[in-house]
């Protein structure tokens, strides 16, 4: 998108609360990944209209975007998983601030061991992937079981800086992620179950509707 017009799009973004602009200036500060304003933005805004009643988020960081989630979405619970264990304890305290200990569950280790316990919260009528980018396709698979018949996948960074449309990619560290991630977006389009688009905003957001 042409930066003015980005600009002039982004002017538009209601505001946040002050907790949400310190974990804002924090993120950057510190280099912590948060989605991005306007893919989060679009991405709220499917999620009014599907109105998920609960939603699993692969990924916490410092508890952003679950907090957007649960600020956006007032009837909705949210569970949360975090690997990082200095990050799930900032998540922890953001959730405590904000006073959303009563919806947002947050759970502490890999995605990939805790499938039985997160499926101890299961149905998901949404799953928000934003987490280790060459393991998108295992969180997807084993994930999107737990969803219900007409929930919606959403994944973050898909296009990865843009990264994924090109043929080659000089840097060796993030050759693999690109490849991977060029995987997962392939994967999710061939899948019969389900219809995928990926919108090219921020950093591509793929949403993948059970059919």
């Amino acid at each position: 998108m042409n930066e003015v017009v980005h600009q002039y799009v982004e002017s538009f973004l209601p505001p946040r609360n002050e907790l949400l602009r310190k974990m804002e200036r924090i993120a950057e500060k510190n280099n912590v990944p948060i989605m991005e304003l306007m893919s989060l933005h679009v991405m709220l805004q499917f999620m009014r209209i599907q109105n998920p009643e609960r939603i699993l988020e692969i990924g916490t960081a410092i508890g952003y975007s679950a907090l957007r989630m649960a600020y956006a979405l007032p009837d909705t619970s949210i569970v949360t998983i975090e690997l990082d264990e200095q990050r799930a304890e900032e998540a922890l305290a953001n959730i405590r601030l904000a006073g959303m200990e009563n919806r947002i569950t947050l759970l502490k280790g890999n995605a990939l061991d805790l499938v039985d316990e997160v499926a101890s919260y299961a149905p998901f009528d949404a799953i928000f992937i934003d987490a280790a980018k060459g393991q998108y396709m295992n969180f997807f698979n084993m994930y999107s079981t737990l969803l219900t018949n007409d929930g919606c996948v959403y994944s973050d960074n898909v296009l990865f800086k843009g990264l994924v449309a090109n043929d080659h990619v000089e840097n060796k560290r993030l050759e693999g992620i690109v490849k991977k991630l060029k995987e997962y977006n392939q994967s999710i389009m061939d899948k019969t179950d389900f219809i995928t688009t990926i919108i090219p905003i921020g950093d591509g957001v793929a949403v993948s509707k059970k059919i």
